[in-house]
């Protein structure tokens, strides 16, 4: 009896092991990062990187998948249904939260059907505009749009994304009125913006930076509360507009059900990443304020996140069908 009881405490114990194993032996495979945008924008530019780095760190590919399209509920949809064992990532965006309060159906819970690893940053966003508008800050911006209602297109990443929403959201505030044209990404709206096609854009600083800095493309604004160190100089949208203030983030998740070892290792290597000089030094350039949190902080903010965008996206009467 003595014995029986002896091999099934063995035998438990043996079972106990079986996640701290799976995750000594994680990744066994190559690691997809799947961006929801197209390459070229600031999300890309930052999943390539961490790709780099966690290639070295885990001795296995990580490569960057781009399922841009949808406001981002193509590349949420499929890493919601990867298989739960740590080799499919989303480098999720503000979007992940946005999409259930401006879609009326979506295929996935953005906090049932994923965990979270940990918020990598907060995005700094700017509004810019074609050379050839004539206004050179936000008032008069506002006031340019207001004399000339409809007759101003601007440039979104796709429906349902920030850029959209920051874009409707300043019209509300604003009382103005304008013309959106949405893209699948970043790359390709800032080409039309740079052509004229479009004359705004809300996006990150990380993409739009080069543009404005080679003239093609006017800044006028952060959608920071407060002026932001990454863009010195730029006075936030709440200057003319009291009150607007819109910080997107990045953060890595993955399919819920992958087990919390895997979750952890995931995290460490990352948060580890981040600290390295080089890394820290390259977020700041590509306009973005590192966090690295835990994953039960980040979860929570998650949930916090689409509690507010679902009040903005009322208030805005924002809904797609």
């Amino acid at each position: 009896m003595n014995i029986r009881k002896l091999l099934a405490g063995v035998v438990v114990g043996v079972a106990g092991l079986g996640p701290v194993c799976a995750a000594d032996a994680y990744p066994e495979k190559p690691v997809s990062i799947v961006v929801p945008f197209s390459p070229g924008g600031a999300t890309d530019i930052l999943a390539r990187m961490l790709a780099e780095r966690m290639t070295d760190k885990f001795g296995q590919s990580v490569i960057v998948e781009n399922k841009p399209g949808g406001g981002t509920v193509i590349a949420s949809n499929y890493v919601a249904r990867a298989r739960p064992d740590g080799h499919t990532l989303l480098l999720a965006a503000s979007s992940l939260g946005i999409a259930p309060s401006v879609y009326s159906r979506i295929d996935y819970d953005p906090v049932k059907d994923f965990k979270a690893v940990t918020q990598l940053a907060s995005v700094v966003h700017v509004l810019g505009v074609h050379p050839s508008m004539p206004v050179k800050d936000i008032q008069e911006l506002v006031d340019y749009l207001k004399a000339n209602p409809g007759k101003v297109a601007y440039a979104s990443t796709g429906v349902g994304t920030s850029t959209q929403l920051e874009a409707e959201l300043f019209k509300s505030m604003a009382g103005v009125e304008m013309q959106e044209i949405p893209y699948k990404g970043s790359s390709q709206a800032l080409t039309d913006l740079v052509a004229g096609r479009v004359q705004l854009m809300f996006d990150a600083w990380a993409s739009s930076g080069p543009f404005v800095k080679d003239g093609r493309v006017r800044v006028l604004a952060v959608t920071t509360e407060e002026p932001s160190p990454s863009v010195p100089g730029v006075p936030p949208i709440a200057k003319a507009v009291p009150g607007f203030a819109a910080m997107p983030w990045l953060g890595f998740v993955v399919p819920a059900g992958t087990p919390d070892p895997i979750i952890d290792k995931l995290h460490r290597t990352v948060t580890d990443i981040m600290k390295e000089p080089a890394i820290k030094e390259r977020f700041v350039t590509l306009g973005l304020d590192a966090i690295g949190n835990d994953p039960v902080t980040f979860g929570e903010f998650i949930k916090q996140d689409i509690a507010t965008w679902a009040r903005v996206a009322k208030e805005a009467n924002i809904r797609i069908d």
